[in-house]
Order: C-alpha cells, then structure tokens, then sequence
C-alpha cells in the first residue's frame, strides 16, 4: 500500500498556566477536553469538516491521540474525547513519552494517517502539574507509604539524573556558559511578551478557567538573572531564572490525509524520529533526533525556517543549537523559538511537544509562510531520548 501524507489543518491550545496559580483547580481532562473541541470547530469552519455523530456533515475523528505524564492514571485521551463531546464512538489513547509526548502522540497519530487507517485523528497533550496525584510505593504491614515525586527514567546503574542536575551536566559537558544561557532566558521572555502584545498567540488561544492569556511571561534584566543562585549544583549554571517553570496546559492539532484536506493549508509531516541518547545527558536528544528527521529528507539544518524546541533549560538549548549550526542568540534569533518558548510560556510536560507543533502551525501557516517552507519541531526527554518532526507548509489542490 503506497503511504499518503498526514497534514496538521488545524492547532489550538490553552494559555499555559503556573502550577499552582491560575490553573491549579482545573484537571488534565478539564484542560483538554476544550482544546480538543475548539479544534474540531476549527476543522469545521476551514472547510476539511468534523463529523462526531452520524448526523453531521464530513469526516469521522477517528481517534484522540494525546500525551500525558502525571496524570491521573487510565486513559486520559478517552476521558477528554468524552467530556469534549465527541462521542462514545472516538475512542483514545494515551502516550507517555515524558517531555515528549505531545510531540510523539502527534507522531503516532501522523501514522496511523499515512498508513491509511484514518483519515482525521487529533493529537496532542495535557498536563496539569497542580492536580497531578501524589505517588506512592505501598507499604507492607507495619511499613508506611513511601511517597516519590516521580518515577524513575533509568534503571539505577545509569544514575536517574534529575533533569535539573543533567542539564548541569550537559552545560558544563559542552561548554555553554552562565552568560549565555541568561541572555537566552531574557530574550525567550522579551520575545513572548512581544508576541503577546502584538496578538500573535491570539489565534491558537483557547480560554480555560478564566485564564486568556500565558501568565508567565515578564521583563527579565540581565542584572536580576545573574545574581540568582544555582539551583541544582553548587556553584552551577543553571538558575530558576534559566529554567522552565512547573506549568499547567493543554494542546491539540488536527492531521488529516492530504486528499481530504480540501485545499485547506497546513503543515504536511515530511519525516519524524524517536531516538535515544545517554540517559545522563537526556537534554543531547534532539540532535540526534533532528539529524535524523533531516537525512531522511535529504536536507540540511539552513533549508529549515522556523526551528521549535521545548525550551526546558537555557543551556540546554544552547548545548542542543550549537550542535546543529545554529546561533539563536544571533543571526538565528528569528528562526529558534521566534515568539520565546517554555522558559518564558511554561513547560506543561506532556503538552509542550505539541505546543511547539501549535506555534510552527501559528507561525508558518497563519502567518502566511510560503508552500514549501519547512518547520522543525523537537523536544529532550528524560531518560535519553529525542523527538523530532520536520514539516512542510502546504497551500493550494492538492
């Protein structure tokens, strides 16, 4: 069977909130369930159709693909396709992939397209860090509960870095300097709040609990940044000012075949890679990713127009940009994160990955890039491994 194109028409998400602030009482489902609705009333009104009973007009959503990592456990993309109204016949199903998973479940959900199985699947991801249950290993007889914050990402023999202490370790490994990673903070967040001001988040947004807009975003001087203390080593260089924070949000896309996107533009998925890298350097994993996704396509990193990585850590980034030629802090200031990225919006785990591909659609697509024009969206998981998706702008027939 000859394998057919996958085509996001259609992107939303909600404001990213602060754990613990403006979001803290809404659930993942809750964060979800309307992002998902939003973006099938976006695939109705382009002109591509959602049908999500028999009585309505186009194409049948197949199947909700979403990323989550601490949520409440079962099946979360079948709880938010229900409470999103779409139906007891779309089923769901749920993807963790840690920092990943937005991006992977869209991966997934692109195959099941390509390979002919559906011909509309929504993916994306959720994450809300403020309602996420606390864990606990039980304990036996006059033993109590231990509880942990998280779940290991390796076997013990590989050290389970916390992703703040590998981020250290990747920084100091490549060379990537306190200076550098603040000014990258800085510029993320003047970067965001330009984009909010100049309403270029509007399209994407979807309300949730009475939140408009990203609550992150603020006026970082250098001055500030620098006297923040290390926040993982002692004497280290990556500070809170330099990091993502804990966060709160929700993201979705629609991915149909190119025959039945009906002329509607959209970004069409030219090649995506899962790999994995050092666990004690899981922040390496996009490189390898992107090397990958890029030889596939018989391309190179300067034929790419908009780059969007999930910004977790400053250095991170930077360690992963100068593998790859690039100069986000320079001459690549308007191709890397162009509106700013998780530093400055928040870092809702299992939904970041599917951010990025939101703001590649708000960037190229609405923002009226070319057909032709390629977009490259990657995320660094705990555990070592790397996400990666390279895109194409698809305007006009098909």
């Amino acid at each position: 069977m000859q394998r057919r194109d996958a085509v996001v028409v259609a992107a939303r998400r909600t404001p990213i909130g602060t754990a613990g602030r403006s979001l803290s009482g809404i659930t993942v489902d809750q964060l979800a369930a309307p992002v998902l609705a939003a973006t099938v009333q976006e695939l109705r009104e382009s002109g591509v159709g959602a049908r999500v009973s028999s009585s309505d007009a186009g194409l049948d959503v197949a199947d909700v693909v979403l990323g989550n990592c601490m949520g409440p456990g079962g099946n979360v993309a079948r709880v938010s396709a229900l409470s999103a109204g779409l139906g007891v016949s779309v089923p769901g199903v749920t993807v963790d992939r840690q920092c990943g998973s937005g991006l992977a479940a869209i991966l997934q959900a692109a195959q099941s397209v390509r390979a002919g199985d559906a011909d509309l699947v929504l993916a994306g991801g959720a994450e809300s860090a403020s309602t996420a249950p606390l864990r606990a290993h039980r304990g036996s007889g006059a033993e109590p509960d231990v509880v942990y914050e998280r779940a290991p990402f390796t076997p013990p023999e590989f050290g389970d870095p916390d992703m703040g202490v590998a981020a250290e370790t990747l920084a100091t490994a490549r060379g990537v300097s306190r200076r550098r990673q603040d000014a990258y903070a800085a510029a993320s967040h003047a970067k965001a709040l330009a984009a909010r001001d100049a309403g270029r988040f509007e399209a994407e947004l979807v309300a949730v609990g009475g939140l408009h807009h990203d609550e992150r975003p603020r006026s970082l001087r250098a001055s500030t940044l620098a006297r923040m203390p290390a926040a993982f080593v002692p004497g280290g260089s990556v500070t809170a000012g330099n990091s993502c924070p804990v966060s709160d949000g929700a993201a979705a896309v629609g991915i149909v075949t190119s025959g039945a996107r009906s002329g509607v533009a959209g970004l069409r998925l030219v090649s995506g890679a899962i790999v994995g890298c050092d666990p004690r350097q899981p922040g390496w994993g996009p490189v390898p990713a992107t090397e990958r996704v890029l030889e596939a396509a018989g391309l190179k990193i300067g034929d790419v127009a908009a780059v969007e990585i999930v910004e977790a850590f400053a250095g991170q980034v930077l360690a992963v940009t100068d593998a790859l030629g690039l100069d986000p802090l320079g001459r690549d200031a308007d191709v890397v994160c162009a509106d700013g990225g998780a530093l400055a919006l928040g870092h809702p785990w299992g939904a970041s990955g599917a951010v990025v591909v939101v703001r590649l659609f708000s960037r190229l697509v609405l923002g009226g890039a070319p057909a032709g024009t390629l977009g490259l969206a990657c995320a660094a998981v705990g555990g070592g491994l790397g996400v990666a998706a390279l895109f194409e702008v698809v305007r006009g027939p098909c």
